[in-house]
Formats: C-alpha cells, structure tokens, sequence
C-alpha cells in the first residue's frame, strides 16, 4: 500500500499522482481505495485508520470555533455536527485566486445541493472588512444557497488560528507566522461527521475538484464499514 499513501501525502499534487496510477475519470463516483486516509498534522501524512477505531478518540479533530454568517446567524461546530464539510479561506476582494475558487465552491454546491449530509464552509480573512452585509452581497452576487453555504466573518484571531493550526491550510510548513502575516491559500479541506481532516484539494484545479467530489461520495459510503 506504500503507493496509496503516496497518493496522500503530497498536498496540491495529489491528484496529478491519481491520474498516473489510475487515469481520470470523471464519471467515477467512488475512489480507489475504499476508506479515505485521515489528517493530523501540516505534513499531511495519511494515517490509514479504520473508521471510528479506539486510536480516532485522540487524534486531530477541528476544535469549536463561533463565528457569523452571510445571514447574521451564529455558526459554530454544531452547525456541522453529524456533516461532511468542505472548508476554504478567502475574501470578497479578492481579485487573484479567490473568484476561481468561489466558482469551484460553487460546482461542489450543485453537485450536493440536494444532500442534507453536506455543507460548505467559508472564512473570510478580512473580517473586519467583510461585513454581514457585504457577505451577503457577495452570497446574493455569487447564487450562494444559504442553507447549503455558509460565508462567515468574525474574530480575526479566531479565523487565522483556525486556518493554520486546525485546517492546516497553508503551504509554508514549518515557517513561523505571526497573526499580522496574512493569510491566502487556495486549498480545500475534507472534514467528516467526526470532525476529522480527510483530505487537502487545489482549489483552483477542476480535476482536483473532481476528485473531491469522488472522495466526498466514498466518505459517505464508509458507514458500510
């Protein structure tokens, strides 16, 4: 199994490696390997756990968090309990990678717009200029579901402590950042009913996308096992 955690293991590339053992397909609606690896870690080393195994009750799981959404509504970790999320990070002026991003966002919002099982999740890392009104702006702009989608603002420290040592979105590993250094990633982060990292996606790559997508439905699949 040595080439599967290689699969794994190497964040934005992970799909182009898929691809060499595999082939895309984009009609494909289950990944290769029948559990997902889970996340603990910015190395992004896969531990091939089996579901709700003793050694899940002490590993990484993403922390509660309180923040506000395009509705002035409160979103904590409730909101996505017993969820498979899909979390990002960007903000509404953005004018370099977060509009692919968002277009991205929206393809995963079509494809599951109908399944109560998923949300979507997305911080903003300018907080304090984005407003609830101006996300709700952006939401209404963007054709953002509000039941499915929540665009969220709050405590800076909040968000940034949440993006590096929670989702372990950024690329810089091992380099110290302080809560001025800016935040800006392109990744998508998987996160299960459990509250566990199940994946890392380019945001920007539609074949990543797809592959999210296919990873999504084996995620869903795992209560058979």
């Amino acid at each position: 199994m040595r080439w599967k955690m290689k699969l794994y293991n190497i964040k934005n590339y992970s799909i182009v490696l898929c691809c060499l053992f595999f082939g895309c397909n984009q009609q494909q609606n289950t990944s290769r390997v029948e559990v997902l690896p889970y996340y603990q870690d910015a190395s992004f080393t896969p531990y091939w756990l089996t579901p709700y195994a003793n050694e899940l009750n002490n590993f990484h799981k993403i922390p509660d968090f309180s923040l506000v959404n395009q509705e002035g509504e409160i979103v904590t970790s409730k909101t996505f309990e017993d969820k498979i999320y899909i979390t990002d990070f960007f903000f509404t002026t953005c004018p370099g990678i977060c509009p692919k991003m968002t277009s991205n966002m929206l393809l995963l919002q079509e494809e599951f717009k109908n399944d109560e099982d998923i949300l979507l999740l997305s911080h903003s890392v300018t907080p304090e200029r984005d407003s609830i009104p101006i996300l709700q702006e952006y939401a209404e702009l963007k054709g953002v579901l509000n039941s499915k989608w929540h665009l969220v603002t709050g405590d800076r420290d909040e968000i940034y402590n949440l993006g590096r040592n929670s989702y372990f979105v950024e690329e810089d590993l091992g380099e110290t950042k302080t809560k001025e250094d800016f935040l800006h990633t392109e990744n998508f982060v998987l996160v299960d009913k459990k509250k566990h990292i199940r994946g890392i996606y380019n945001g920007l790559n539609k074949a990543s996308i797809n592959q999210l997508i296919t990873d999504i439905n084996t995620l869903k699949s795992e209560k058979q096992f």
